[in-house]
């Protein structure tokens, strides 16, 4: 069964509208980041992190008042389902404190402080221990491989297809990278190496739709001559509207089953993917294909040059007319 098809809803009628709607929520993403910023996970600020799974509920008070006695700023929290009886215990990094057994000091002192409350049996089940400088170079790698997806992505669909699509497509992408930003930092998620991993797929995810789109828009080009480029655009994004949406609901459904079911490691991964799906989606639909028209009439030229194939077929198609007079 073929969905949406033979549709002709008109999408490039509402470009200027998506476009004003699309800066406003970038605005406010750009806000809402500066305001309430994005925490660093311990992936990249560096940290302890100690899982204590206890045999019997456990307030997150009495722990906070166990670990009174350390330095530095404590975050205790629930960690996966309430009746695991599982506490997340995170220490900031001493800057001075990179190397040897210094590094494990602070779980130890996690340990020892909670144990001599005595407020419940308990078992360590998970340590995680970042150091400073090696959080300061993981957060400059994930800045470098975000960067250098976009500028590779930019460099391919510019040679692919022409700038004025490479900027369309560019500009959709960071509105996506920004829109999922904001919605992270609104629900207070850390950003980690996995919320990094995820921004990358969404990067990916978001200018593979888009060329589809584009790519069909360049068939468009030589099967609808003489068609303004409105229209050109706007019978591509119905062409592929069955396969826009058939992808993004079975990826939507498949990443909602993570986040639901995948526990708390992959938690903030999921979420990343749920607004990135949605938000890539739209913006395929509605950003780039405006930007790209926009650019593209500006510039006075046409959105891609015919193929050898068309080419040929062209001249073939020249010689009969001139045997047939």
């Amino acid at each position: 069964m073929q969905m949406f098809a033979n549709t002709n809803y008109d999408f490039t009628k509402w470009r200027w509208h998506a476009l004003i709607f699309s800066a406003i929520l970038v605005v406010l993403g750009i806000v809402q980041v500066a305001r309430l910023g994005l925490p660093l996970g311990i992936d990249f600020s560096g940290g302890t992190i100690v899982v204590l799974k206890f045999q019997q509920p456990v307030a997150e008070d009495a722990v906070r008042r166990a670990l009174e006695p350390l330095p530095g700023e404590k975050v205790v929290q629930q960690y996966g389902s309430a009746d695991d009886h599982e506490l997340l215990v995170r220490l900031p990094q001493a800057q001075e404190s990179e190397q040897g057994t210094s590094l494990e000091q602070g779980a130890k002192q996690v340990v020892e402080a909670v144990r001599a409350a005595n407020i419940g049996q308990f078992e360590v089940i998970s340590t995680e221990i970042v150091g400073p400088v090696v959080g300061k170079d993981l957060q400059r790698k994930g800045i470098y491989a975000t960067l250098a997806s976009i500028f590779g992505i930019a460099l391919y669909i510019a040679f692919r297809f022409r700038l004025s699509f490479a900027i369309g497509a560019i500009a959709a992408t960071l509105h996506d990278v920004i829109v999922t930003l904001a919605v992270l930092a609104f629900f207070g998620y850390e950003l980690s190496l996995n919320i990094v991993a995820a921004i990358l797929t969404i990067t990916g995810y978001s200018v593979n739709d888009t060329i589809v789109v584009f790519d069909r828009v360049r068939e468009n080009f030589r099967t609808m001559r003489g068609a303004s480029l409105e229209s050109q655009v706007n019978t591509a994004v119905n062409q592929t509207l069955g396969r826009t949406v058939i992808t993004a609901g079975t990826t939507f459904l498949s990443v909602l089953a993570l986040y639901l079911f995948g526990g708390e490691v992959l938690e903030g991964f999921a979420f990343t993917m749920l607004v990135g799906i949605v938000s890539g989606t739209y913006s395929t639909v509605f950003v780039a294909s405006a930007i790209a028209i926009a650019l593209s009439k500006n510039e006075g030229s046409t959105p891609a040059a015919p193929t050898s194939a068309a080419r040929l077929a062209a001249d073939r198609a020249r010689r009969r007319e001139r045997r047939n007079v």
